[in-house]
């Protein structure tokens, strides 16, 4: 493959995360996401495939958790997270992303 080929590859890939969709959360505690420690605020949520972008609103910061990508039945009304606490500490278990049918696990 040539430079130009490689380029336009990876150009491509970049503009497609770009353009997934975003659902907007809000953590009122400081939480896990799979390995990730998020702080408590507001970030937006964006899947493809089995990575998930958490987009923190205040600083801009990225950070990526590997998911589940599970379709329900029927469609969810509004973006919810799930959380569990164990051993006192807030673990995010499953995001359902609004006006989707499509369910992001998360794993330990």
């Amino acid at each position: 493959m040539t430079t130009k080929t490689l380029l336009l590859i990876g150009t491509l890939a970049l503009a497609s995360i770009a353009s997934a969709k975003s659902y907007d959360i809000t953590l009122s505690a400081p939480a896990k996401a799979g390995s990730l420690q998020l702080a408590a605020g507001e970030y937006s949520v964006s899947a493809m495939g089995n990575i998930a972008v958490f987009t923190s609103a205040e600083t801009g910061k990225k950070f990526i958790a590997i998911v589940k990508s599970e379709e329900a039945a029927q469609k969810f009304d509004i973006t919810a997270v799930d959380c569990k606490t164990t051993g006192g500490d807030e673990r995010i278990t499953s995001v359902e992303l609004g006006g989707s049918s499509t369910k992001l696990e998360l794993g330990e």
